[in-house]
């Protein structure tokens, strides 16, 4: 498929991305040497073809059929060797840089752009000199035969000249990629799309058409030529014409395609999460800007993922997707109603000074897995890690359904764990529910999301009040009495307390199975 990683520059000739130069060298100037001389040889027996048996006018004789016997196998031989030797060899000196796989300079990029334009100049000069050539040998040995001879060089000049150019491109696009891979066009580089196609469309179809036109109206001037042969000839001409023509407009087509078929395939690529796509830049028409704009795009994506991924690790995946969706506006403070989620390591100090630094990160490191690990699977947010403590928010940025009866039980799943997979870090948890304020506190410069009332303060002390206590996790009566019946029905009241700080006795409730906390 054009634009895939099997054809990366719309055909499997062209070869993958990051070939060797001498690989490159090789399938380059073979494509090139190629195409030049197929058009070249069809070129010419098209003109010995109209010439001599097609334009109507008297039959080549004497001097000049033995001048065009010599004169013509000469030329075209000539043509091919100068257009071989000089045309290929003048690009790959241009393409030098490439096949040495050295980094092009500016100068370099501007001359690998211009090979194709360069080679078809080049076309362009020999069929010039073909048509100034042979029209002299008729003007000399048998004017009679000046216009056949003149117009039949000429369009297949501007045929070839055509097919030469669209080819060349084509054989050269996996040196325009690398040229252009570092230095993406920023503008159109020569001749947009629109002009090429109609300059295109003038070579391959407009003039040659004319050119019908031309002999037919010569043919009746002459007033000798019949019916059946003006038929014959118009006939044949169109037939070429229409011919060579579609090739060049197929060549063109397919130009053009190719550029938007591997952006439609990159974009397929990015839907379904490839966001390292990249394409190469082989166009310097609009097309290259498009290509280059894709790539471009992906980088930004990328860039946008990844900044997105580290928002996310630093305020919360939740915090992050309402940020990026609605705008960090609308993280303004709000009440709501929240459950509060508070865990803190029993005896951090003793922890951090009998340990080595290292050591006491790795163990955090694990103690806070299982937290985030809860806190996550049951539609929570870790609002902060403080020191060693870690602060869990249900019901805000995001509304739950039973936001207490889902704090409840991560608490629950958390006291169970620790003990398990984090001996070494015994833990205190308090659970609080009630209404605060959670939103964005801080400058508009440096925002953080936080949630700031009631429920907050009632969940540290809590928590201290469970490092003394078996199970080391105790909730507020509030909390519990807003969970749902199956999670409500899970914890008991322990005992009836007044935290420090506060002056209302808290009513302290307990997994069902735990002992009474002490006072």
């Amino acid at each position: 498929m054009p634009g895939s990683s099997a054809a990366p520059f719309g055909s499997r000739l062209l070869g993958p991305e990051g070939q060797h130069g001498t690989v490159l060298r090789i399938r380059v100037q073979g494509l090139l040497t190629t195409t030049l001389v197929t058009t070249n040889v069809i070129g010419a027996v098209i003109v010995v073809v109209l010439s001599g048996f097609v334009i109507p006018g008297p039959p080549t004789e004497g001097p000049m059929l033995l001048a065009l016997a010599i004169a013509v196998p000469a030329y075209v031989l000539g043509a091919l060797l100068v257009g071989g030797i000089w045309g290929t060899g003048r690009a790959l000196r241009a393409l030098r840089w490439a096949i040495e796989q050295r980094e092009p300079t500016a100068a370099d990029r501007r001359a690998t752009l211009r090979v194709p334009l360069n080679l078809t100049l080049m076309q362009a000069f020999l069929w010039g000199a073909a048509t100034v050539l042979f029209t002299v040998l008729a003007i000399v040995l048998q004017p009679e035969l000046v216009f056949a001879v003149g117009f039949t060089v000429a369009m297949a000049g501007m045929v070839v000249c055509a097919n030469a150019y669209l080819l060349s491109e084509f054989a050269l696009r996996p040196v325009s990629a690398r040229a252009l891979q570092d230095d993406p066009p920023g503008q159109v580089v020569g001749a947009g799309v629109q002009v090429r196609m109609l300059l295109f469309w003038a070579l391959g179809t407009g003039v040659p058409v004319a050119g019908v036109v031309m002999v037919a109206l010569f043919a009746m001037a002459r007033q000798n030529v019949t019916s059946d042969q003006l038929a014959i000839t118009v006939v044949v001409l169109g037939g070429i014409v229409l011919v060579f023509g579609l090739l060049v407009m197929v060549f063109n087509a397919r130009a053009t395609v190719a550029p938007i078929e591997s952006v439609r395939d990159a974009l397929a690529r990015v839907q379904r999460g490839e966001l390292d796509t990249e394409i190469p830049v082989y166009d310097g028409t609009e097309l290259g800007l498009l290509q280059a704009g894709f790539n471009r795009m992906s980088a930004g994506l990328r860039e946008r993922e990844r900044i997105r991924d580290l928002f996310g690790r630093h305020v919360g995946q939740k915090v992050a997707e309402v940020a990026v969706a609605a705008g960090v506006e609308q993280l303004g403070g709000e009440v709501h109603e929240v459950a509060v989620v508070f865990v803190d390591i029993v005896g951090s100090t003793t922890l951090a000074a009998t340990r080595p630094p290292t050591e006491v990160v790795e163990l955090l490191n694990r103690f806070f897995a299982v937290v985030v690990d809860e806190v996550d699977a049951h539609g929570g947010l870790v609002n902060k890690f403080v020191g060693d403590a870690a602060l869990a928010i249900f019901g805000a940025p995001v509304d739950l359904d039973d936001d207490a009866g889902q704090a409840l039980a991560t608490a629950r799943a958390i006291a169970a764990r620790l003990p398990v997979e984090v001996p070494e870090c015994a833990a205190g948890i308090g659970v609080a529910a009630g209404a605060a304020v959670a939103g964005n506190i801080g400058d508009a410069r440096r925002f953080e999301y936080t949630v700031i009332g009631d429920p907050v303060n009632e969940a540290a002390r809590l928590t201290e009040l469970a490092k003394s206590v078996p199970g080391r996790l105790v909730a507020s009566r509030c909390a519990v009495e807003r969970a749902g019946e199956r999670e409500a029905a899970r914890w008991t009241a322990a005992d009836t307390v007044t935290l420090r700080g506060r002056t209302e006795e808290t009513t302290v409730m307990v997994p069902v199975g735990s002992d009474a906390p002490a006072e």
